[in-house]
C-alpha cells in the first residue's frame, strides 16, 4: 500500500471523526509544507478540486462581510491613528475600507486573506502577478491595504514553496496569534495588522539572525519594486 493510500485512509477517519473537518496527515519528509495547509482544505490545495474553489467566493464574502477575527478587530473610525516605530500607518482598517480593498482581489486572493486558506506550494503568484520565488529587490507590502510587510533582504529559501521570510520589516506591522485549526499541531498564524488579511503561519525553524521562518502565501502580497515609494508611510512633519 503506499504513502498516499494510507494518507487518505486516515484522513477520510478522522473526516468522520471530526464532523466534516479532514486533519493534515503527512510523510516526515513533508512536514514543513504541511503546516502552512489548512485541515479542510488539504485535498483542494494538492489537488484542486472543483468543490474546494467552488466554495472559495462565497466563504471569503462571508468573512469579508462579518470583518472582526481572532487578533484582530476593523477600526470604528473613531480611534486615533497609530503609527508603528518605522512611522507607517498601522491603524486597522475600518470594515467597509476592508471590503473596498478586498473586492479590488479575484475570488482566490479573497480565500487566501479573508478565509486563511492556503496556495498550493510551488504555484503561487503574487495579486499583481510575481512568482512565489521572485528574486527581485524591493518590498513585500499586504494585498489588501498595502501595509509594508517584508523585505527582499530577509527573503530566503525555504524549500517549501511559499514565499519564506526570516523577519517582518517592523513587529507592529504583523499580527501573530494561536492557530488550532488542525488537531495536535497548533500553530501561529500571521495576520496583516493593518486589514486583518491571513499572511500564513510562522515557525522556529529558520536561518539566523532570527531562526524564524515567516511561510507565507504570495497571494496575500503585492510587491514594491526597490526605489519606489512604499504605501501608509507617514511623512514627519
Amino acid at each position: 500500500m503506499t504513502a498516499w493510500c494510507v494518507v487518505c485512509m486516515l484522513l477520510l477517519c478522522m473526516h468522520s471523526f471530526a464532523a466534516g473537518k479532514a486533519a493534515a496527515v503527512v510523510a516526515p519528509r513533508a512536514v514543513s509544507r504541511a503546516h502552512c495547509v489548512r485541515p479542510y482544505s488539504l485535498f483542494g490545495n494538492l489537488f484542486g478540486t472543483k468543490a474546494a474553489k467552488a466554495d472559495m467566493g462565497s466563504a471569503a464574502s462571508k468573512a469579508g462581510a462579518e470583518g472582526s477575527r481572532e487578533g484582530w478587530a476593523p477600526s470604528t473610525g473613531a480611534a486615533p491613528r497609530k503609527l508603528s516605530q518605522s512611522g507607517f500607518d498601522v491603524t486597522p482598517l475600518t470594515a467597509e475600507q476592508r471590503q473596498q480593498e478586498a473586492a479590488k482581489l479575484n475570488d482566490f486572493q479573497r480565500y487566501v486573506t479573508l478565509e486563511q486558506g492556503t496556495e498550493r506550494a510551488f504555484t503561487g503568484t503574487t495579486a499583481d502577478g510575481l512568482p512565489w520565488d521572485n528574486k527581485q529587490k524591493g518590498t513585500y507590502v499586504s494585498a489588501i491595504g498595502g501595509l509594508p510587510l517584508f523585505s527582499s533582504g530577509t527573503k530566503f529559501n525555504s524549500g517549501t514553496g511559499w514565499p519564506s521570510f526570516y523577519a517582518p520589516i517592523d513587529k507592529d506591522h504583523v499580527v501573530e496569534v494561536v492557530d488550532k485549526s488542525i488537531p495536535w499541531m497548533p500553530r501561529v498564524e500571521v495576520i496583516d495588522a493593518k486589514s486583518g488579511a491571513h499572511l500564513g503561519h510562522v515557525f522556529d525553524d529558520g536561518p539566523r539572525p532570527t531562526g524564524k521562518r515567516y511561510c507565507i502565501n504570495a497571494a496575500a502580497l503585492k510587491f514594491v519594486p526597490e526605489g519606489q515609494p512604499l504605501p501608509n508611510k507617514v511623512e514627519e512633519q
